[in-house]
């Protein structure tokens, strides 16, 4: 059975700012794969159209004000395909279309890009005819804390528990730390503003922001790679048709299957999609690309030669992604896309993502601020 062509969503404010916004954006399926943008009242859509020239500010106001803290707003919206719910606090958020329409989003490497100094986050959401799926994410980098609910109509529920209030700050003094350790350059993600922590960039969008940054990291390990499996198979378990495939270093490549892989760079293995992890449009390549990466990212492609590996043995090389365990340790439940493919896990393991999705939602809460985060959830105190 289709779901309705509607979804309620619930927006609740766990901050303890009583200006807060909530933005929600993403391409309408059931009207022409338009670009949709949820107006002020949290009811009536938006579609704009395409403006005469790049740079045009919104012709609606779509800046919906939340409550005063612990308070929940509900707002509707249609079906939707790669939507975000953007949240901001003590301030406003200003998108601008350019010609297409093509919406233009807050930025955090852009040092000009007007919210450059604002506290802003967001969630990630898919709404269609099949199911609901949403998502927490820190891929791009870690501000104001936000979690998920999802009821369905039997009233079963599924909880992402996100940080708490203060899990930037934990996130920052671990990123601190280990550049005490290791002087690799983790500090450098930090973001301060008027003496606090604003957010701190993962380390794709760091090197973004600063091309030399961990330029070097990751090679020592890859070479240790590339030694091992001269001499011994590695298996990659696709998880789909294609079953494992099997391979072994041919110097200088990596060879599994029919796909070679040269040597990644670091900048490569932190974006999981540059140089050899560039998509070619090959479905079993993307596969050997997910987890690839998230074997180099975890750093867990040493002590298996096995992939995708178990929890237990993420992080735990001294050349790792650093930021994605400070980030996995904030969390209260330790789930939270913290890189690109970190939804890889062995088949019928624990989701490290931090997703939910069901095919009969009723209800999707999302908390930002993380006051009163626990495992269990937030309870909606208020309906306005």
């Amino acid at each position: 059975m289709p779901t309705p062509s509607t979804l309620n969503i619930a927006l609740q404010n766990r901050t303890n700012s009583n200006t807060v916004y909530a933005y929600i954006t993403g391409r309408a399926p059931d009207h022409n794969n338009a670009l949709f943008i949820l107006q002020r009242d949290g009811i009536t859509p938006y579609y704009p159209t395409s403006p005469p020239e790049d740079g045009t500010s919104l012709e609606q106001d779509c800046a919906i004000r939340l409550g005063a803290p612990d308070t929940t707003t509900t707002v509707t919206t249609p079906h939707l395909d790669s939507a975000r719910i953007w949240f901001s606090v003590d301030g406003k958020l200003t998108f601008k279309l350019n010609r297409g329409p093509a919406l233009v989003e807050p930025s955090v490497s852009n040092r000009s890009d007007p919210n450059i100094d604002t506290n802003w986050g967001f969630a990630e959401f898919t709404y269609n005819n099949l199911q609901l799926y949403a998502n927490i994410t820190y891929v791009d980098f870690v501000s104001v804390p936000i979690s998920l609910t999802l009821t369905s109509t039997t009233g079963a529920t599924q909880h992402v528990t996100g940080m708490p209030a203060n899990g930037l700050d934990i996130v920052c003094a671990g990123l601190r730390d280990q550049d005490a350790r290791d002087n690799a350059g983790w500090s450098s993600l930090v973001v301060r503003r008027h003496g606090r922590n604003l957010r701190a960039l993962s380390p794709n969008i760091g090197i973004v922001v600063d091309p030399l940054l961990f330029k070097g990291y990751f090679e020592p390990y890859v070479d240790q790679v590339w030694h091992k499996y001269v001499t011994k198979p590695l298996s990659v378990n696709t998880q789909t048709s294609s079953g494992v495939i099997n391979g072994q270093v041919i110097q200088p490549e990596l060879i599994l299957g029919a796909h070679a892989f040269s040597k990644p760079s670091t900048r490569d293995i932190f974006s999981c999609s540059t140089g050899p992890f560039e998509e070619r449009g090959s479905a079993e390549r993307g596969n050997l690309i997910a987890r690839l990466s998230a074997a180099l990212n975890r750093s867990t492609i040493l002590v298996d030669d096995t992939i995708p590996d178990t929890p237990p043995t993420y992080f735990q090389h001294p050349i790792t992604n650093h930021y994605a365990r400070i980030v996995h340790d904030a969390n209260l439940d330790g789930r939270g896309y913290a890189f690109p493919y970190d939804d890889v896990t062995p088949t019928g393991g624990r989701d490290q993502s931090g997703a939910v999705n069901h095919g009969s939602p009723r209800l999707l809460t999302v908390a930002v601020g993380g006051n009163g985060a626990s495992l269990l959830g937030p309870g909606i105190r208020a309906e306005l």
